[in-house]
């Protein structure tokens, strides 16, 4: 049985106009971005020839798909967070907790370690920010709009300030995210007890 390597399905790709990209290809080149930042690469040294080499795929391949490397970290970012949640709209209360929740998963704890190695890419290239903040306001607004309607509703202070509590929410997250900042805060129950202190302020 003839085997098809991932660069020979993504040239049959090309070479077939009309024919969607070849999703393998794609996948395996998103995983090998996320695979070498969790392995300690910096952001400014990667290299598409290593994401390539990583992926098993030629550098033609991975430059058919983005233009630079900045297009390809500005997806790798977007597949590590995942798509945005869907609150239920119910409750304030719940929304913000499913949210807080979900960025402490087992996906998050896998790829603390990319997002580790990208901090400091992040504080030394305002192009690197600039590619972060744009993978992360789609997540942000989410949040966002959970809190302008539990302002609207009555639920919330009229004078709340949201971007601020957005803030004070996803801060205390990160920190135990990445650096585990105080380990005498239990993971278990951390997203409701998270919530409550910052309703007990919030709240009408």
């Amino acid at each position: 049985m003839t085997t098809v390597s991932l660069d020979d399905a993504a040239d049959q790709e090309r070479k077939a106009p009309g024919r969607p990209r070849n999703a393998r290809a794609d996948a395996a080149i998103i995983e090998a971005v996320l695979e070498l930042l969790s392995a300690g690469q910096s952001a400014d040294a990667l290299s598409m020839e290593a994401v390539a080499a990583k992926a098993g795929v030629g550098k033609a391949t991975v430059y058919r798909r983005w233009p630079n490397k900045e297009a390809l970290l500005i997806d790798a970012i977007r597949t590590m967070k995942g798509p945005p949640p869907v609150p239920a709209g119910e409750s304030v209360r719940e929304d913000l907790v499913m949210l807080i929740a979900g960025m402490r998963n087992k996906r998050m704890e896998h790829y603390g370690k990319v997002t580790a190695c990208l901090v400091p890419e992040l504080l030394k290239s305002p192009e690197m920010y600039t590619i972060y903040q744009s993978a992360m306001e789609p997540r942000r607004d989410v949040m966002r709009q959970v809190l302008v309607r539990g302002v609207a509703n009555g639920d919330l202070r009229a004078d709340l300030d949201i971007e601020l509590t957005m803030l004070m929410l996803s801060g205390p997250t990160i920190a135990q995210n990445m650096l585990r900042w105080n380990p005498n805060v239990p993971d278990q129950g951390f997203a409701e007890a998270l919530v409550d202190a910052v309703l007990r302020g919030a709240a009408a």
